[in-house]
């Protein structure tokens, strides 16, 4: 393993404490967990195990690929597969005792043609969101004539669109067209059908049902779920590169690409080996636009000076007290007070994306 590269630590225990703070607030619910995306970037052989040990029993990935390799840490699991019904996979489905989620009438029918001896899908009805699912009118229109059960259906649910946002209008109209689509399940006689709506936010919604099943996912990574109030989980991740080169720069003198940053006085600037391939973002570089990231350097915030390179970033670190850093020490990127939240919006984009990207040539150290 390279010397040079950035450490990405990831803290397991952090990630189950999360779990376990989430699913101390649905009552009686089940709480899931999303691991789509390689689990935020995780790694899906490191979260699944260890989220299985701590209790979960349900997880929720986006692809048939990523199903198998959950299934493969976790033998005894629920897992869904998200992104609709993939017809050429039934056999997948059938071997690996994988879920589709249903999004539309003809997947809900082949389902039935073909989904003999696989285990239960979900059926995804849309509640406003108008990216996959059945529009509600459809599901109502479904269910006086079907019971769910004979389509081969086991969980009902759907995603909201903002209940990240203080009381955003969209959230509610959502829950209540939930309501009425758990009215008219138990009215047509499929009331026994469990039923999913709460993503991460949806935890901390106060006064509504949370139904039988809930799917946190950012939350359960350290990303803050109440974006208006102080971050309720532990951080999860923590990324520190090792400074390369110390090096003087006069007043007046550029650093970097297209000479972005113009030095204002004399400075130190210290090169981190870290960059854009390694994922962290390009968008985060410092320039007269906007006012970019930083790292922590021996306790000191030092904002980037210039641009995110492809393996490298240069930060000014002239409030560092002299003797306090030298090439081989390391500049933190994302911990402390630098959470993925901050860190995103330094970048102009989001923790999820700050999650996802998290790239391979980090030296990946699993605690806890």
């Amino acid at each position: 393993m390279d010397d040079m590269a950035a450490i990405l630590t990831i803290n397991l225990s952090a990630l189950c404490e999360n779990w376990a703070r989430l699913g101390s607030r649905i009552g009686k619910a089940e709480c899931g967990a999303v691991v789509k995306a390689d689990a935020y970037g995780l790694g899906i052989e490191h979260a699944v195990p260890a989220l299985a040990r701590a209790g979960c029993h349900t997880f929720f990935v986006a692809h048939v690929s990523e199903g198998i390799r959950a299934r493969a840490v976790a033998s005894q699991a629920t897992i869904y597969v998200l992104n609709g019904l993939a017809q050429a996979r039934m056999h997948d489905y059938r071997v690996h005792r994988l879920r589709p989620v249903l999004g539309s009438i003809p997947e809900v029918g082949y389902w039935r043609q073909h989904g003999h001896g696989c285990e239960p899908a979900a059926l995804h009805v849309d509640t406003g969101m108008n990216r996959l699912g059945l529009r509600l009118e459809e599901a109502l229109a479904l269910l006086p004539t079907h019971r769910l059960h004979d389509l081969g259906i086991g969980l009902v649910m759907t995603h909201f669109c903002s209940s990240e946002v203080p009381d955003a209008r969209d959230t509610a109209a959502q829950i209540a067209s939930f309501a009425r689509l758990k009215a008219e399940l138990a009215a047509s006689g499929n009331g026994a059908v469990p039923m999913s709506l709460c993503n991460s936010s949806g935890h901390f919604l106060d006064g509504i049902e949370t139904y039988d099943l809930t799917r946190p996912g950012y939350a359960l990574y350290g990303g803050n779920p109440t974006p208006d109030q102080s971050n309720p989980m532990r951080p999860v991740i923590r990324l520190e590169a090792p400074i390369v080169q110390i090096r003087h720069v006069p007043e007046g003198e550029a650093v970097g690409y297209n000479g972005n940053w113009i030095a204002t006085r004399e400075s130190r600037i210290a090169t981190i080996s870290c960059g854009y391939a390694d994922g962290f973002p390009r968008n985060a570089g410092n320039n007269p636009q906007h006012e970019g990231g930083t790292a922590i350097v021996a306790g000191v915030e030092c904002p980037f000076a210039g641009n995110v390179s492809m393996d490298l970033i240069t930060l000014d670190i002239t409030d560092v007290p002299q003797g306090k850093v030298k090439p081989g020490d390391f500049a933190t990127l994302i911990g402390d007070a630098l959470d993925i939240d901050r860190v995103a919006a330094s970048a102009r984009t989001n923790g999820y994306e700050i999650l996802t990207n998290l790239g391979r040539r980090y030296r990946r150290q699993i605690v806890g």
